[in-house]
């Protein structure tokens, strides 16, 4: 099961997502009601978590998309509502935490001149960035920030939604907490060092490499949620990135460093996982800055995981 948050005449609503259009809950579920004579409770509201594992009409939302997926052709055509049609959101428009992995698939810190690490010999490495001003809704724009333009850069990575509050799981339960899975484009500055004139610390790098992480819109997220019960096994995904058409990045979370298990329940060692947070799991090689190709206006990333879609995000600069 696919869900997603969009856009239509103002309202903002949940859908079932299928790749070339949506089917809204609310249509799907008075179409079940005239054809069964029987209702479906689901909310009013858009929140998918409430569709998902855990959340409390979730059983509800299996029973009304196995009915759409038997209607096959037979589903009226108005309610199934073309992409072009609507605007899809973020899946979760403000979710409490937003992790994101620093060098989790051995290529890509290969690929930046850094040696690959044993996942007994290490930990995970870590990052956030600050959810309500760097969530960006599916086809909406990348923009170039005016301050340091120059040397943007993309990463296609799956994400995992929580689905329910943990702390301190096991690496072999913690699959068990996940609502869903969405792509996330870890939109990143290469080069950004604020206040060039200034006096130089040990730390200068790191911290501009953060900030980097930090701009507005660097955290184009979606086109939707695909549920934790559709995708048993989260290191079996194939995921690409194309600029412009051109494929990019192209791998498998089969070679992560730290499988999603495993990032789970490290961070769950000391901080308390919410239904809503956000971990984003790290980015195979492939992106710009090992090549010195970097985002300018007018062009168009497209990341892609298999089981989950495609997030578009067109590029332009600073108004």
């Amino acid at each position: 099961m696919r869900v997603c948050r969009f856009l239509q005449h103002g309202q903002v609503q949940a859908g079932f997502y299928a790749d070339r259009y949506v089917v809204p809950l609310a249509l799907a579920a008075r179409q079940y009601a005239e054809s069964t004579h029987q209702q479906v409770p689901l909310p009013a509201d858009d929140n998918l978590l409430a569709l998902l594992p855990h959340g409390a009409a979730h059983a509800a939302a299996c029973e009304l998309w196995g009915w759409v997926q038997r209607q096959g052709n037979g589903l009226d055509h108005q309610a199934r509502i073309d992409l072009a049609d609507v605007r899809l959101l973020v899946p979760v428009p403000r979710p409490n935490k937003l992790f994101l992995l620093a060098g989790n698939y051995a290529d890509h810190i290969q690929e930046g001149g850094g040696v690959a690490v044993e996942r007994a010999k290490t930990f995970p490495y870590v990052f956030m960035k600050p959810p309500t001003t760097t969530l960006t809704n599916p086809g909406d724009p990348v923009v170039l920030p005016a301050v340091s333009p120059a040397a943007i850069d993309w990463e296609v990575e799956l994400a995992v939604i929580i689905g329910q509050r943990v702390k301190g799981v096991r690496e072999a339960e913690a699959l068990q907490c996940v609502a869903g899975y969405t792509v996330v484009n870890d939109i990143s500055d290469r080069q950004f060092r604020p206040n060039p004139g200034r006096r130089e610390r040990d730390n200068d790098a790191f911290f501009d490499w953060l900030h980097g992480k930090w701009h507005d819109g660097f955290c184009p997220c979606g086109p939707c949620v695909t549920s934790a019960g559709t995708i048993t096994d989260p290191q079996t995904l194939p995921l690409q990135l194309r600029l412009n058409g051109q494929l990019r990045q192209d791998s498998s979370t089969a070679h992560q460093i730290f499988p999603v298990a495993a990032v789970i329940a490290f961070l769950a060692q000391f901080v308390t996982l919410e239904p809503g947070d956000i971990i984003s799991t790290g980015t195979p090689s492939g992106v710009g800055d090992a090549s010195g190709t970097y985002l300018q206006p007018g062009d168009r990333l497209e990341a892609t995981i298999d089981q989950i879609g495609t997030l578009v995000s067109p590029v332009t600069a600073a108004q």
